[in-house]
């Protein structure tokens, strides 16, 4: 029976710190971007979500980086098809548009990004992604990328919401990412991955 008692007290433990850092994380998510104008070497864009590539490829045409990183497209994407959702990019930085087709999560990315950014010589990039995949998304490229200045660029969805807490969707999306937070920290702590 106390056997029974202390598991209980263990896993009650456990759901209220997850609780309490889950409360944390949601209330810690970006709701703007922190430095807008710093001029990188790169941007980088991690798909899967709206409104990253636009971003991106409006941070490029406004002059904030040389280059433009697309981490994680898919094999069937091709640079050309990106130019159509900004019409009024410069013609003259098509050819500064790299797209990455090798990276499916955002481990991948943060390695992809990294292999890249040492090809081409990159030592800054702004990093461009949700709001919410933020955090993780730091933790996995400051560990790939050990030598080079990040600058976080949050992109904020509107299916997003802000009191992610009254929408079924949002919270599982926030709950998800904050458990996958958790487990890249302990993991990176624990030195089982870089």
């Amino acid at each position: 029976m106390r056997y029974w008692s202390l598991t209980t007290v263990l896993l009650a433990a456990l759901a209220l710190a997850w609780a309490g850092g889950l409360l944390w994380f949601a209330s810690t998510i970006p709701r703007s971007v922190d430095d807008p104008q710093t001029h990188t070497d790169a941007i980088v864009v991690l798909t899967g979500g709206s409104e990253r590539i636009e971003t991106g490829l409006a941070l490029l045409n406004d002059g904030l980086a040389e280059r433009l990183f697309v981490s994680g497209v898919g094999q069937q994407v091709k640079t050309g098809d990106l130019l159509p959702q900004i019409t009024s990019l410069r013609p003259d930085l098509r050819d500064n548009i790299t797209v990455g087709t090798a990276a499916s999560n955002t481990p991948g990315n943060a390695l992809e990004s990294a292999a890249w950014a040492q090809a081409v010589g990159v030592h800054s990039i702004r990093l461009v992604t949700a709001a919410y995949h933020m955090r993780r998304s730091l933790l996995e490229f400051h560990a790939a990328m050990p030598g080079v200045t990040i600058v976080p660029h949050a992109v904020f969805p509107a299916t997003v919401k802000s009191d992610w807490w009254r929408w079924p969707g949002t919270a599982s999306l926030i709950a998800r990412e904050y458990t996958k937070f958790v487990i890249t920290w302990a993991l990176q702590q624990s030195g089982l991955t870089t």
